[in-house]
């Protein structure tokens, strides 16, 4: 007689086999604390241990700089890539962003020194518990007091109590948006449209104090590659043009200064097929139970409808499984996705399922996230492309 036919089907990945970030030792929120307390700002804690303390340090974040964007581009940045030794206070190690890695989520880790389970940002988009609805914490999309939505101090804001001249030089776009003030606010902000003014004025502001933390930032890298991809002429070029301005602020530097080079995530480009580009918006199986669909392509957040939570996850489970990690709520903050705690506030702030994608794919909302789902490059999840940001340093 012949033996039944068996259904060869893999088991999802694993929740605790995906690669937590290093919070508390080596995560972009531990940076500024570690910096503030070798400055003898209370309240700080030293948390990077491989930092040397300086008396004036500078931040220069460049949004889509990944660890390993640099490694694999060392002739369009040389300046760069030479520094790669420097990371992690000379030992050659990356940091790591922090969960999802997004740049509101990364932007308030950095500022608050918090990460995104204490700080409350955790997502691209994430549900609003107070209204139900989804809440852009980008472009702070509806409106949300800010205040309540993210309570804690910025590190600027301690370092300017304490007597640090503290400084933020960035695009005047950015001076009076929501997520400015929640995650960067204290001190001065300083607004300048160039890179090269930027760079000259970072300068002469960690010269304004004894004792000085400045932070500047450059967006374009991150733009040309969600537009164009990270393989393509026009971020090579925007690559070229950081690595210019990298130089240009290291060679300006005052005496007892640190200069760290750092970014908010990685980026990877994700072919426009329906294999690597799954549709929720066309697929029944995937929007069954669900009431909203959060986060972005890489690392979703999906609420669903009272009493359907275990199924959306199980559905979810058996369709991306093998492709992405995919765990429940409680499975996520028990494994410290988004951190060793998470606050009761932000608590239902995050997906009754969390997903995080493994392979080059992203679960794409092609009529709810037009725009989005036409990105070539994509980040977000805990991949080595993605979650590994440079620590690159220059003393004077």
């Amino acid at each position: 007689m012949a033996q039944p036919a068996t259904w060869d089907h893999p088991e999802p990945l694993a929740v605790a086999s995906a690669p937590v970030p290093e919070y508390g030792s080596g995560s972009l929120a531990d940076l500024l604390p570690t910096l503030a307390a070798g400055m003898g700002v209370p309240g700080t804690v030293a948390a990077i241990p491989e930092l040397t303390a300086a008396d004036r340090n500078c931040v220069f974040l460049v949004d889509g700089l990944g660890w390993e964007q640099i490694k694999d581009h060392a002739d369009e940045a040389p300046y760069l890539h030479a520094l790669l030794r420097s990371s992690r206070g000379g030992t050659g190690r990356p940091l790591t962003a922090g969960y999802p890695a997004t740049t509101a989520t990364s932007l308030a880790s950095v500022g608050t020194g918090l990460p995104p389970g204490a700080h409350g940002l955790p997502g691209y988009t994430v549900r609003n518990p107070a209204t139900g609805e989804l809440m852009n914490q980008l472009r702070w999309h509806p409106w949300t007091s800010p205040k309540p939505w993210q309570p804690y101090p910025t590190i600027f804001q301690l370092a300017h109590e304490a007597g640090v001249h503290a400084a933020q030089v960035s695009s005047p776009t950015f001076q009076n948006t929501p997520l400015t003030k929640v995650a960067l606010s204290g001190g001065t902000f300083l607004g300048r449209l160039t890179g090269e003014e930027r760079m000259d004025l970072a300068a002469e502001q960690l010269a304004a104090g004894d004792r000085s933390l400045v932070y500047t930032y450059y967006a374009e890298l991150d733009g040309a590659g969600h537009r164009y991809g990270v393989a393509s002429d026009t971020w090579r070029g925007q690559l070229m043009y950081v690595d210019r301005l990298v130089q240009r602020l290291a060679e300006q530097l005052p005496p007892r200064s640190a200069l760290y080079v750092t970014a908010d995530h990685g980026m990877i480009d994700v072919p426009f097929d329906e294999e690597h580009r799954i549709d929720f918006d066309a697929d029944w199986e995937l929007r069954a139970g669900v009431a909203l669909l959060g986060g972005e392509g890489r690392a979703r957040h999906v609420y669903a409808v009272r009493g359907a939570e275990n199924d959306v996850l199980t559905c979810w489970r058996e369709v991306l499984g093998e492709q992405f990690w995919v765990a429940s709520r409680d499975e996520a903050i028990t494994a410290g996705w988004f951190g060793p705690t998470v606050d009761e506030r932000v608590h239902d702030r995050l997906g009754d399922v969390i997903v995080a994608a493994r392979d080059d794919v992203l679960v794409i909302a092609s009529e709810r996230e037009p725009k989005e789902s036409v990105m070539v490059g994509n980040h977000g999840s805990m991949t080595p492309a993605e979650q590994l940001v440079p620590l690159l340093e220059v003393r004077s």
